[in-house]
């Protein structure tokens, strides 16, 4: 597959690129080179192969999922203005 200034032109439209005529021609061999390598990597027998999300193993150190109850209600409650039977006290807002 080989693109030409025609194509580079309509893509730079779809992407609302502004690119002039020598931006144009600039591209035309660099996306042909990138479409070649494409075309060689396709080449590439991949049977058997596993794929990857990173070339070194990566395994995530996440701690226990323990529920517990906290057992410091008295101590996040030192914090707030005013406390009332072990929760938070808020002042009534109505309008």
């Amino acid at each position: 597959m080989s693109v030409d200034n025609a194509a580079v032109r309509k893509i730079a439209s779809l992407a609302r690129i502004a690119l002039s005529d020598a931006e144009i021609e600039a591209l035309v061999p660099d996306l042909n080179n990138i479409l070649g390598f494409v075309e060689q990597l396709g080449e590439v027998n991949t049977d058997g192969v596993e794929p990857l999300a990173a070339v070194i193993p990566n395994t995530l150190r996440l701690r226990d999922d323990v529920v517990t109850d906290g057992g410091i209600r008295d101590d996040v409650l030192k914090n707030a203005p005013e406390g009332e039977h072990g929760f938070f006290a808020v002042p009534k807002v109505i309008e």
